[in-house]
């Protein structure tokens, strides 16, 4: 996530501010579970340094953020982008959330059946879960998140959803190369257009904002 504990505190303090500001601007229900996503982006980061702290290991920080990481996201983004979606667009989004579903639970028994360990590398901290096919559960867990976004019909998810796919590769090739961890910049930044899609969702009935936010 990020490149040291203090890193981890700041920015999850201020992804978390952000969730704030986004669960505060939607006006209907269904949208909350989309606008709290940066809550949860926060509180994975402030996890994180509790795993700094610990100098890695099996602790119960360790395991909180794989589960938030891995299972919980894999649901939470796609579930979150069909409760907020137009009924025209829920349809095409059941295929990315069956997705996720399936990946999630794949991932979870994961989780409860094997160790999960995190390891300090410089600015970068590895995590190690035992998974026999992970290979495919990468291609079960971007369809289902990013897929998810990007079938949206949203321009500000579509944004969003191309944001995280090229953010994560990015990050993805830094942590290879055990340079720095970066994801918790890329997570302010998407957490910054949701907030931008929160306000337009919340504009007053009448503009063209509006009219799709109440036909959502």
């Amino acid at each position: 996530m990020c490149w040291s504990a203090t890193a981890d505190l700041v920015a999850g303090a201020g992804v978390g501010a952000v969730g704030v500001a986004c669960v505060a601007r939607v006006r209907r229900r269904t949208e909350l579970p989309l606008a709290a996503l940066p809550l949860l982006l926060g509180a994975h980061q402030l996890v994180e340094a509790a795993v700094w702290a610990s100098d890695g290991g099996r602790g119960p920080a360790t395991v909180v953020w794989a589960v938030i990481a891995l299972p919980l996201l894999a649901v939470w983004v796609p579930a979150g982008t069909v409760c907020a979606a137009s009924p025209r667009a829920r349809r095409r989004l059941l295929v990315p959330l069956a997705v996720g579903v399936v990946t999630a639970a794949v991932l979870g028994y994961a989780l409860a059946t094997g160790p999960v360990t995190a390891e300090i590398r410089g600015h970068t901290v590895g995590y190690a879960v035992d998974l026999s096919h992970p290979a495919l559960l990468v291609a079960g867990y971007l369809p289902a998140t990013v897929g998810a976004l990007l079938l949206s019909g949203d321009r500000w998810l579509v944004g969003l959803g191309s944001l995280v796919a090229v953010g994560a590769a990015g990050c993805w090739a830094l942590w290879r190369l055990e340079f720095v961890s970066t994801w918790c910049a890329v997570a302010a930044v998407c957490s910054i257009v949701l907030y931008g899609w929160a306000r337009e969702r919340s504009a007053v009935p009448g503009t063209r904002a509006g009219r799709e936010a109440l036909r959502g």
